[in-house]
């Protein structure tokens, strides 16, 4: 991926990593394009980067999908990358029957909206001389968090529907990264999440992200070094040590 001079949709962009990887792509050139459901949010952080857009829209709604990229392509017909960044995560009991409601909303936000919007915009991507969808998955797509289930299998199969894609389109214009967070200070589970000191500090994670497009611009996987243990734990032998490890520290 070419780290500057392309339009680049993020959606999830009005707060933590999203904003944080839009607020770094934007200084090194790039026209980016926020969308998210809090237009309030959204305004805030497009204030904040003179030159940054934003736009409205619903992941989970199916036909809001659809609407949003004829109407993001019409708007900006230069748009050449999408990074498929909204996600929720939520705990879920599945012993008490509370979690049904959960899982399907994120089904509906991790899973079915990236296939969505990247599949509605593909033809136009595929159209462009260079193109690249980025998606967001996790650590927790290789060693699943017991606490979060759904939200874990969602980014499993974040990473898998991303590998088979690469396939698909490896013989296109359009190319395929997956960005695969550690525990990260952001608020996705919470105001604590932001200021625990076992998570990784926002800055930081954004900071080897966007070292690792700039240095390994053929890279399919971006891996921050927090995030190996997570990634290779199947690999090297340590996958229940390293499991029991992450659900300890977070019963």
């Amino acid at each position: 991926m070419n780290i500057s001079g392309n339009t680049i949709l993020i959606t999830g962009g009005g707060s933590g990593i999203g904003r944080a990887l839009a607020e770094a792509l934007h200084a090194r050139g790039n026209q980016i394009i926020i969308a998210g459901r809090r237009e309030g949010v959204l305004d805030e952080v497009t204030a904040a980067n003179p030159g940054m857009a934003s736009t409205l829209l619903d992941i989970q709604d199916k036909a809001d999908i659809e609407a949003f990229a004829r109407q993001v392509v019409e708007r900006f017909p230069k748009l050449n990358a999408v990074l498929n960044n909204a996600g929720i995560m939520k705990p879920e009991n599945v012993p008490a029957a509370d979690n049904l409601s959960i899982a399907e909303e994120t089904i509906a936000t991790n899973l079915l909206g990236p296939i969505r919007l990247t599949t509605a915009l593909l033809p136009h991507l595929l159209k462009q001389p260079r193109a690249t969808v980025l998606t967001v998955s996790s650590g927790l797509a290789f060693v699943p968090l017991a606490v979060t289930p759904t939200y874990s299998a969602t980014k499993a199969a974040i990473h898998s529907w991303s590998t088979g894609l690469r396939e698909q389109l490896k013989h296109t214009s359009v190319e395929v990264i997956e960005i695969a967070p550690p525990y990260v200070q952001t608020e996705l589970m919470g105001a604590q999440q932001a200021v625990d000191p076992a998570a990784m500090p926002l800055a930081d994670f954004t900071s080897e992200v966007m070292t690792i497009l700039e240095t390994q611009p053929e890279a399919g996987e971006v891996i921050v070094e927090r995030c190996k243990p997570l990634r290779y734990a199947e690999a090297t032998g340590s996958f229940a040590q390293v499991f029991a490890g992450l659900n300890a520290q977070h019963a």
